[in-house]
Order: structure tokens, then sequence, then C-alpha cells
């Protein structure tokens, strides 16, 4: 039987992440928070079904490298598949500004490696795939595919409704838009929270269906991801976190 690649970018918002414009379930409105996300490393349980079903472990760490410099890390291995992805960022007015996004994987030990390094003087992203180098344009705020998720947060953090994005990803710059759904008590390790569900509306004619959970008592945190398409499905749930 044939390997398919498991998405695994979806663990991390990412970002396959990320969302929203107000659905006609109303939602209270809370306090807009004007400060960044707080540094973290949390543990995540995924689950890939497709006939089989694979379980993997993936952490993700938010860190500040200085004054205005902040690193983003997701990593997940098992016995046949690994992953490593950081985005290395700025913010500026709440606005994630990429600097650097690198990706490593290995699946049944094929290998792939690629690096996209922003030039926001030119409004260029260098992508650096199978050491064949081409710039790709971007526009202000365009994002990379794992800082996207960051970027969600924040903005759920800061009272906003409407969630669409560019993202710079596989030489192409991508549109992703998401919908806020509801608020929900969903049970977890950490216990039974609160959380705001987002769906991702952007690939729903493609048949695939994404929803996320994110805990605003926990800084808006990814506590629970669902996705199907095609007969297969892919699960994620917070096992730990902590404060750095």
């Amino acid at each position: 039987m044939r390997a398919r690649k498991i998405p695994m970018y979806l663990i991390a918002i990412f970002m396959s992440v990320l969302m929203l414009s107000l659905s006609s379930t109303k939602v209270s409105a809370a306090a807009p928070q004007t400060t960044f996300l707080k540094p973290y490393s949390a543990v995540y349980s995924t689950i890939w079904k497709k006939g089989i079903s694979l379980k993997v472990e993936g952490k993700q760490t938010l860190s500040k490298q200085s004054d205005n410099l902040w690193r983003f890390v997701f990593s997940a291995d098992s016995m046949i598949a690994s992953l490593n992805e950081s985005s290395t960022f700025q913010v500026k007015d709440h606005q994630i500004i990429p600097q650097k996004y690198e990706y490593k994987s290995t699946v049944l030990g094929k290998k792939r490696t690629a690096t996209l390094t922003f030039d926001w003087d030119k409004n260029l992203v260098r992508n650096d795939v199978k050491d064949k180098p081409w710039n790709l344009a971007i526009n202000p705020k365009t994002l990379d595919k794992l800082s996207i998720q960051l970027q969600v947060r924040q903005d759920l953090k800061l009272g906003k409704n409407e969630f669409d994005y560019q993202i710079a990803d596989g030489g192409y710059i991508k549109n992703w838009r998401f919908e806020r759904d509801q608020m929900e008590t969903i049970k977890t390790k950490l216990g039974r929270l609160s959380a705001i569900k987002i769906i991702r509306t952007d690939n729903l004619d493609k048949g695939k269906k994404t929803s996320f959970w994110f805990v605003p008592k926990l800084d808006y945190l990814l506590v629970k991801l669902e996705h199907k398409e095609d007969g297969e499905s892919y699960y994620l749930d917070i096992d730990s976190v902590k404060l750095l």
C-alpha cells in the first residue's frame, strides 16, 4: 500500500492553520486584550485515521528571543515519520511579521526541507526548496503557514470577528479564511474548558472540514482540532501546557 503523506501542518495551525467571520450563532463579546501572547510550551496527542490509525505526540513552543524577536516551533515524531517546523518573527501593532520559516520532515525515510526568508524592504519572500531558490512577491501582512495559528489567537484576543489571511506556501500566495462558530464547553486532559469554535471556510467546496477550539482563559490556546476529508480524519487534543 502506498504511504500517504500525513497532513501534519494541520497540527500547528496550523495551519493546515485558521479562520473567521461571525456566524449566525452569536458569542458574547469580551473586552479586547492588547498584549501579545505569553511564551509557553504545549504537548498534544494527534491521531490520523485512514483505514489504520496512527498516533503521534506533538509539541509546540513559543519563546521570546530578544526584545522584539519571537520563535514558534512545532515538532512531532513517530516510528515512520517526523516533522519540525519553526517560524521566527517580529510583532508590530499586533501583527506578526515573519522573518524566516523552516520546514524539515521525514516520512518512511524520505526527507524534505524548505526555507522561506522574508525581505520586507522589497516585499519578497525567498523560497529555498531542494536547493532551488526563487523569489515570490508578497503583500503586507503575509504570513507563513505556522505563524498563522498565532495570528488567529492574537486576533481573537483583540476581539476581532473577521479572519482572512494570506499565506506564503509552496511558491504561491494562498488565501485562508475562517468563521467563528460558537462557544462550547469541551472535555480535555486539562479539565472541562470553555472554548471558541472556529471553522475553516475557504476549502469547504473541496469536501474538507476543519474545526479548531481556542480557550480564552488559556491565552486563546489551541486545545482541540478536527479535520475530515475523503475517508480520512485527523484529530489533535491538548495533553499539557506550561508557561515559560
